[in-house]
């Protein structure tokens, strides 16, 4: 029997660009699993998800025409009850009317535990055809849709309108109807540049087909990697690079069928224009391609993705120079606009801008940043006035012609419009990196300054947000705290601050009562959790929260602790002495004693006085470990004492039945405990 391939293909009006290649990749996923699940792929799923502008598709490999039989075993009640004095009882005669047998056709098995009555029989394999609509019909409903929409007078409803139906075994259509429409093969090419019915020979002929009649890449990826490859090819011919993300690649891709790179350009006086403007205009307005000369500058040409091929694509390019000749006349426009009041002008303005109801306007918020960023840049050892002006500077762009036209500008505008207000280089860029870092793993703001800035705008609204009860949830987080904490933890790792001085120095800017009284705890504890997130990204678990135990307020020596730590673990006697201090902690904690200093003259026998003249001998080398912030030393010199450790443990009983002997003791594993929890709680590790 052979098991050809199956092609699957709806034909629909243009798919949503940004969902396309995840509806692909979803759509084949689905449809593969659908077949698996039905026994229907001779061995491990095979297949190839197609998706362009105007279709969804996936080819699968070794795809059975029919099911194999097999044997099926229906289980019954056990013998004891299914049969008394040789007559049926009535819960074995309702067994057998289930199973569709008679009396004399079960058998006995034993299922492991005990003789029952089954029923065994073989079931005839389902073809291809009664299974797959049922399949497809699945498969459409998993896709990941949010909106759809209905067509014509169907009821049926999709993401688009969808025009055909293509279901292909090898070269013969496999007879279902899905979204109305019955299956065929044959499909359409390029919206312009085919024309007719493509006739597909077979399903695997179909992406060669496409391509060759049908002026049509059905796969994403080759498209994308097409486009990629012809821009860098033009690139190359000017010396320059293209300034594109994968998002916009992404799109494109979405976009066309029959991807055709076109070189064009733009006046050169658009360059005056800061190009941080202009590249946003070309990338998100129309879908541009912007070209960076060897030295990072924009150049006053441009690639775009034609979805045509012509002979002559010169009105192609001079139409396109057009429209975006427009869209850079407005961002020239916005920008001479905005050059006419400084941003100190602008900040009356800011009283207009609602920040948030309950805490009220930018202009508020402002006076908040300025004494956070004052408080920062003085414990930085900064210029408070210069990072107080920098902060107060910092939402005046929010104002402007060309922030209100292009938001994801704010910040960087604001850099150059306070260059061309005199402003120093120091504040400029602090206007422009208070907004840092947006993402995980962007940059972090350059110098004290635009630090102090970042900060004080990070904390005011973690802490603000907080304390008004805007608390995040689940996936819900609206205001983005997740995301300023881990900015603030990234910057505090880089500095001497005190996680406790700027959360109080953020919270004491709100008036009295406006936020909650327990903001301050919880926003700390919303730290350290989200502080073990980001450090497990590049330490064990175990590590981490043996380091975290500690809640250190200071973070700049996280990165040494952690890795010593690390180390010590890989120690031999690390294990040993871990569990030792998870002994000692428990003593500790059992006892509830108040505990103090050893006394010499209460330690009875040979291993306690060991183990403290051990302790004793200890102590200076993890005191000057410690200030010489070695803390790999300070750890290690831990396996020195494991011997005295075990021997203790050993021999000595601690809960003695003499109160004070009792209490030395405790003293000495509090002393201890001190020594082996100086850096982290290694009672953590391996946990």
């Amino acid at each position: 029997m052979t098991t050809p391939t199956l092609l699957i293909e709806l034909l629909t009006e243009e798919l949503p660009p940004k969902a396309l290649n995840n509806l692909g990749s979803h759509f084949a996923a689905a449809v593969a699993e659908g077949l698996e699940k039905n026994e229907l792929i001779e061995g491990a799923a095979q297949y190839t998800a197609y998706a362009s502008p105007r279709r969804l598709a996936v080819q699968v490999k070794n795809v059975k025409p029919v099911q194999a039989d097999c044997q099926i075993v229906k289980k019954g009640p056990a013998v004891a009850s299914g049969m008394k004095d040789g007559v049926p009882t009535k819960a074995l005669e309702g067994f057998a009317r289930s199973a569709s047998a008679k009396i004399e056709d079960l058998k006995i098995i034993n299922d492991g535990r005990q003789d029952v009555f089954a029923y065994e029989y073989t079931q005839t394999g389902r073809p291809l055809g009664e299974l797959l609509e049922d399949i497809l019909n699945q498969a459409v409903k998993k896709l990941p849709i949010p909106k759809v929409m209905r067509w014509g007078s169907s009821t049926h409803t999709f993401v688009r309108p969808v025009h055909g139906l293509v279901a292909l075994h090898g070269s013969e259509v496999v007879p279902v109807n899905v979204l109305g429409l019955q299956s065929r093969n044959f499909t359409l090419g390029h919206r312009f540049l085919s024309d007719g019915h493509i006739v597909l020979a077979n399903a695997d002929a179909y992406a060669e087909q496409l391509k060759n009649e049908g002026k049509v890449i059905a796969s994403f990826a080759e498209r994308k990697t097409a486009i990629q490859t012809a821009l860098n090819q033009h690139a190359g011919r000017l010396n320059a690079t293209v300034a594109a993300n994968e998002a916009l690649l992404d799109e494109v891709t979405a976009l066309v069928e029959w991807p055709v790179v076109l070189e064009a350009g733009f006046e050169e006086h658009f360059l005056a224009v800061p190009q941080e403007c202009l590249i946003l205009t070309m990338q998100q307005n129309q879908k541009y391609f912007p070209l960076l000369d060897q030295n990072g500058k924009l150049m006053n040409r441009f690639l775009l993705v034609s979805n045509l091929q012509a002979e002559d694509p010169s009105h192609i390019i001079r139409g396109n120079e057009r429209v975006l000749r427009a869209r850079l006349a407005d961002a020239e426009f916005f920008y001479k606009q905005d050059q006419k009041a400084t941003l100190e002008s602008r900040l009356p303005k800011l009283s207009q801008v609602v920040y948030h109801n309950k805490l009220g306007s930018q202009a508020e918020r402002i006076e908040r940043l300025a004494a956070i960023s004052r408080h920062i840049a003085a414990a930085l050892g900064a210029d408070a006035g210069t990072a107080e002006r920098a902060t107060r500077l910092s939402k005046a762009d929010l104002v402007t012609e060309m922030v209100g036209e292009f938001p994801e500008l704010q910040g960087t505008m604001g850099k150059y419009y306070a260059r061309l207000d005199g402003e120093g280089e120091e504040i400029a860029n602090a206007v422009e990196q208070h907004y840092w870092p947006r993402f995980a793993g962007d940059k972090l703001p350059e110098g004290k300054i635009a630090t102090a800035a970042a900060l004080a705008d990070k904390l005011e609204t973690l802490v603000g947000i907080w304390g008004i009860g805007l608390i995040p949830s689940g996936d819900k987080d609206p205001y983005a705290l997740r995301r300023s904490a881990l900015g603030i933890l990234r910057m505090l790792m880089n500095s001497d601050l005190s996680i406790s001085d700027v959360l109080q120095a953020a919270y004491a800017t709100f008036p009295a009562g406006k936020l909650a009284d327990n903001t301050l705890s919880e926003v700390a504890e919303f730290m350290q959790a989200r502080l073990a997130v980001l450090l497990q990204n590049d330490y064990p678990q175990d590590v981490v929260a043996a380091v975290l135990a500690k809640r250190p307020d200071r973070l700049n020596d996280l990165p040494a602790k952690l890795q010593a730590v690390e180390a010590f673990k890989k120690l031999p006697e690390a294990a040993a002495l871990a569990a030792a201090n998870k002994r000692v902690q428990n003593l500790l904690k059992k006892a509830g004693a108040e505990l103090g200093a050893v006394n010499e003259n209460l330690l009875q026998q040979t291993e306690e006085q060991a183990l403290f003249a051990a302790s004793q001998a200890l102590q200076p080398k993890i005191d000057a470990a410690l200030a010489a912030q070695d803390f790999q030393t300070a750890l290690t010199g831990l396996a020195a004492i494991k011997p005295q450790v075990d021997a203790f443990f050993d021999g000595v009983m601690v809960m003695a039945d003499d109160a004070a002997v009792k209490q030395n003791r405790l003293n000495l594993l509090n002393r201890l405990a001190g020594q082996m929890n100086a850096v982290a709680d290694i009672a953590l590790l391996g946990e």
